[in-house]
């Protein structure tokens, strides 16, 4: 009995020490529940009605209900996903994504001064508590993976992931590397959000997976840095976030989708063979510090 009012008592502590029990979250016009809604449509760019519910572990009927609002106060916004109409795809609008970095950045300062008011090794001991309460309650990580869209820092995982895998699996030197750091630096000075979009695949709060899909030309896609974590391979994440291009290049009215890739990357091609690409053309080129025979293949939209 000790212990279970130990917890109990830790939960009012808690729900108390973060707000959850005021009718508006962070002195926001939303509850808890809402802007926990906001803010994973903040996260993941987008995503289906009915994954959102699992992940949060809400009822779906509950769930419509806190999205109607969001939508008739106009910062949410749903349409029939294309491949399945029984499926509804949820996105921000432009006052959505407004109220959710409101949000988040409220959320940040909050959290930064109650840590400030405690010394560094409180800090630490601190989120090593919370870790450790996390890890026990978990018991065992369920490698669901979740597909979102880039934020900040996403970028240096993308480029270090590249430089660090290839390394390892093919003896791709440090060349590479910078190559992957201009595209992704392309990438975000020329970012148009319209019509181009970054995956990040995680899993378990961990980024295992990217892809890129930018605009080459104004009826012309280019799908660029593809790549998964050994971890998360074989569950068909590869082809999930290549679909994932694939479909967003259909709903912009892009009429050809491309990309280059090597001969040698045997699981890449395979899946670009799989979701209807074709080979095109092939050059002999020596790069990275090895011998490489460069591919281009497209697929019309």
């Amino acid at each position: 009995m000790k212990r279970i009012d130990a917890v109990r008592r830790f939960n009012r502590f808690y729900t108390r020490r973060i707000g959850a029990l005021q009718p508006h979250y962070l002195s926001s016009p939303y509850s808890l529940p809402q802007a926990r809604v906001l803010y994973e449509l903040g996260q993941r760019g987008e995503c289906i009605a009915s994954e959102l519910g699992a992940d949060l572990d809400l009822d779906l009927g509950y769930l419509s209900r806190l999205v109607q609002g969001l939508k008739r106060s106009g910062l949410v916004q749903g349409e029939a996903a294309k491949e399945d109409a029984r499926r509804v795809r949820l996105t921000l609008t432009a006052k959505g994504r407004k109220a959710y970095q409101q949000l988040d950045a409220r959320s940040r300062d909050e959290v930064g001064a109650m840590l400030s008011k405690l010394a560094a090794p409180e800090q630490a001991r601190l989120v090593d508590a919370l870790q450790a309460v996390e890890g026990v309650l978990e018991k065992k990580a369920d490698n669901t993976v979740t597909l979102r869209a880039h934020r900040p820092g996403d970028m240096g995982w993308v480029i270090g992931a590249h430089g660090r895998l290839y390394a390892q699996e093919f003896g791709w030197d440090e060349r590479f590397e910078a190559l992957v750091a201009g595209i992704a630096a392309d990438f975000i000075n020329d970012f148009d959000k319209a019509r181009e979009r970054c995956w990040i695949a995680e899993m378990n709060g961990e980024p295992v997976g990217c892809v890129f899909l930018v605009k080459q030309s104004a009826s012309v896609a280019k799908l660029r840095l593809l790549i998964v974590e050994p971890r998360a391979r074989g569950i068909g994440l590869g082809r999930r976030l290549v679909e994932q291009c694939i479909a967003f290049a259909r709903e912009k009215r892009y009429r050809k989708l491309v990309l280059w890739t090597q001969s040698n990357l045997a699981a890449a091609r395979a899946i670009y063979r799989k979701t209807g690409f074709r080979k095109i053309k092939e050059e002999k080129h020596a790069s990275f510090g090895v011998k490489l025979a460069g591919e281009y293949w497209e697929l019309g939209l």
